[in-house]
């Protein structure tokens, strides 16, 4: 795999480097990953040759993050660095992520980033929402009925807006979670299955 040379700047983060830390541990990515990111959505850059890096962790260890070395061919590394990149996430976490059998990784639902990016969508819709609902009520106090009027469709729409954005947030949810086994398939433990 060929991989970019390194580029290091050194930046004040003025209070934001425990919360960088928390979210990088989070994500169980490096703090270089989430600062790469951040540094590229505010450019609107996106360049394909920083896209296997995403893996690469340098976080502290804990007890609970166990380091594990496997060996792969070339190709299937880099499928699995293509996979996990597009999944938005560490090679890691997209492992540990396939073996929870998370339908948006295992390929049974939507793409984990397609779920995001509609969740995010609808939650923007959501907010404009309540940014007119404040308007209204705004007017309302002042008087001014005629422009309040205006938000009449809006009214009779809400509840279907807002039962459409929380089934869509719960369809996500259910898309990123680990699959759950049911009970009758999970052998006790102990016993042999016949």
């Amino acid at each position: 795999m060929n991989t970019p040379p390194h580029a290091f700047v050194t930046v004040d983060m003025r209070g934001l480097k425990a919360a960088l830390v928390a979210r990088a541990q989070a994500e169980r990515v490096s703090v270089s990953v989430v600062v790469r990111r951040a540094v590229e959505r505010e450019l609107g850059v996106l360049d394909a040759a920083t896209q296997p890096e995403a893996g690469a962790s340098t976080m502290a260890p804990t007890s609970a993050i166990v380091k594990l070395s496997i060996r792969l061919t070339r190709a299937e590394a880099e499928q699995l660095d293509a996979s996990a990149w597009r999944a938005g996430l560490s090679r890691g976490a997209f492992l540990a992520g396939l073996m929870a059998n998370v339908p948006s990784l295992s390929g049974e639902g939507s793409s984990r980033l397609d779920c995001v990016a509609a969740l995010t969508a609808s939650s923007a819709e959501l907010s404009a929402l309540s940014r007119d609902i404040r308007h209204l009520t705004a007017l309302l106090r002042q008087g001014e009925v005629r422009a309040a009027q205006e938000y009449r469709r809006l009214l009779d729409t809400l509840g279907d807006d807002v039962r459409a954005h929380l089934t869509l947030a719960a369809s996500v949810l259910a898309e990123l979670q680990p699959a759950r086994k049911s009970r009758s398939s999970v052998a006790p433990r102990g016993r042999a299955t016949v």
